[in-house]
């Protein structure tokens, strides 16, 4: 089963396709993404790798943490599932804080 790692400390000229290829080096890549700013299109200096299996993941892991590409270092360690986020907007009682009296 792939396994997704965390890589940071990107720069913003590295591209997928060069974050593919350092990884690569270590083993077969399911797949590697930057992730890009909505708005602007600009990378967030972060990105996520999938390697084909846990044991290639903790290799590439072990391997290149600390290691430097398109010159910066990166920080490679296992993705964790992002927390679930706050839901609900506005906040307050639910009944969109006019008290009840059809005020909005």
């Amino acid at each position: 089963m792939a396994k997704r790692i965390f890589v940071g400390g990107l720069s913003y000229n590295t591209t997928s396709e060069g974050l593919r290829e350092a990884f690569e080096a270590i083993g077969p890549v399911v797949d590697a993404e930057i992730v890009t700013d909505r708005e602007t299109g600009r990378s967030r200096g972060f990105g996520f790798v999938e390697m084909e299996n846990d044991a290639l993941a903790d290799a590439a892991i072990e391997q290149l943490n600390g290691t430097n590409l398109d010159g910066r270092t990166l920080t490679v360690n296992a993705a964790r599932e992002r927390a679930p986020r706050g839901g609900g907007g506005y906040g307050g009682g639910g009944d969109g804080g006019g008290g009840g009296r059809g005020r909005w």
